[in-house]
């Protein structure tokens, strides 16, 4: 089952499409501030608001909003008139109905996201005219509301096996951006995908075209300690939000002293984490797969 991601409900160009954005929220919710999803005319949609208790509700309204080409905020859970629908978490979201939303303006904003720019949507709430803006902050008025996205984790894996092959495997169905570099041509056609994403590694470094942001994560699967000091040296250099190796506690006491012989500080050293993932002592590639995946977005999350 693919995963969407909010690029990907941008860049659904279709001309008969509704946009509907979470504007408002109150206690708690299933999906947070900012959410999107488009309804399209045929009857198809991407994208969810919600753990799937309104979106049949929104459809009709959509189909409506494209009729009469009006924006419309609605309300479900706490102060909503729609008695018969309730929202399981106990909360109130405040959604909009842009019909025809600007093509071009969603287009840049996914087009920017893609390249790791973090970009502001600002709607205005009668008319439904949207704007791009550059990394403007969140903010709502009683005429507009403007939601600042950041780019998603992006996952930069080195190593080779199964635990690298199945972890990046695991990245692309969560449809996160994912780069697989690894010494064995094995683990490399054992993934698959576009070959941009998938290098054949013939020494110990980090590429220097490999593009490295706050927003990515770079997690080391190898067995053969001897691979790692120097891409962990490079890494820890970079302003990589997670920095992880996999390997016992003594492999970690060890490849802190190589990178830290390499000139790293002893503060750069600690950033490395190890072991890694949030389940101890993942013994299977799966496992470990899903337990790292999660230390990593929950790294992303608390640094937001």
């Amino acid at each position: 089952m693919h995963s969407f991601s909010t690029v990907d409900v941008f860049q659904q160009a279709q001309p008969n499409s509704v946009l509907a954005m979470i504007v408002g929220m109150e206690g708690p919710s299933y999906r947070p501030l900012g959410a999107v999803m488009r309804f399209f005319s045929d009857g198809s949609s991407i994208g969810t608001l919600s753990s799937g208790c309104i979106e049949a509700d929104l459809w009709l309204h959509a189909q409506e909003a494209l009729q009469n080409y009006k924006c419309r905020i609605l309300k479900y859970g706490r102060g909503s008139p729609f008695a018969d629908i309730q929202l399981p978490c106990g909360g109130g979201l405040e959604i909009i109905l842009v019909p025809r939303p600007n093509e071009n303006v969603l287009s840049e904003i996914a087009e920017m996201l893609k390249d790791r720019v973090p970009v502001t949507i600002s709607i205005d709430f009668a008319s439904g005219n949207l704007e791009c803006w550059i990394d403007k902050e969140t903010t709502r008025s009683q005429t507009r509301f403007s939601f600042r996205y950041i780019p998603e984790p992006r996952l930069i894996v080195f190593g080779k096996g199964p635990e690298a092959a199945t972890f990046t495997a695991l990245a692309e169905t969560l449809n996160y951006q994912n780069i697989l570099l690894s010494p064995d041509k094995n683990t490399l056609r054992t993934v698959g995908g576009p070959s941009e994403f998938r290098q054949h590694m013939t020494a110990s470094k980090i590429p220097l075209d490999l593009k490295i942001d706050k927003w990515s994560a770079i997690i080391l699967f190898f067995h053969d300690h001897d691979w790692e000091p120097e891409i962990l040296h490079a890494a820890l250099r970079s302003n990589a939000f997670y920095i992880g190796a996999q390997g016992s506690q003594r492999a970690r006491e060890e490849r802190e002293v190589s990178v830290i012989a390499l000139g790293a500080s002893h503060s750069d050293a600690a950033r490395i984490k190890g072991p890694i993932g949030l389940i101890p002592s993942a013994r299977d590639p799966r496992t470990l797969a899903v337990s790292v995946m999660a230390e990593v977005l929950k790294e992303h999350k608390d640094g937001e």
